[in-house]
């Protein structure tokens, strides 16, 4: 399934003109990376994968449309799926990409 399109360029708005912002295409979606560290996935699947503290998982997680990020069935503290859905009112897009990119710009370049 490819990823959607629309969200993708919603992300971009938010992430484009960012310092060290690129794009790759991985895990199905499009990746946003932020100086080689990837901050925000928009998902094949549809919704997205956040970054986020490691510390900060298990609240997140537990945010409406959210929950842990499960790849080859194992939990990925650190990042969390996003639902589409919850993430169709800008002001809920905005929230979960500044938490990917917050986190991210704390991470050293690659």
């Amino acid at each position: 399934m490819a990823y959607d399109e629309g969200l993708a360029d919603r992300v971009r708005e938010l992430t484009a003109a960012m310092p060290g912002y690129t794009e790759k295409r991985m895990f199905g979606g499009l990746a946003m990376l932020l100086d080689g560290n990837m901050a925000v996935v928009v998902r094949g699947s549809g919704g997205l994968m956040v970054r986020v503290d490691p510390a900060e998982f298990e609240r997140l997680a537990a945010k409406p449309g959210a929950s842990p990020t499960e790849m080859r069935g194992r939990i990925m503290r650190g990042w969390i799926t996003v639902d589409g859905h919850a993430c169709e009112k800008d002001a809920d897009l905005r929230r979960w990409v500044e938490r990917g990119v917050s986190y991210t710009r704390t991470l050293p370049a690659k």
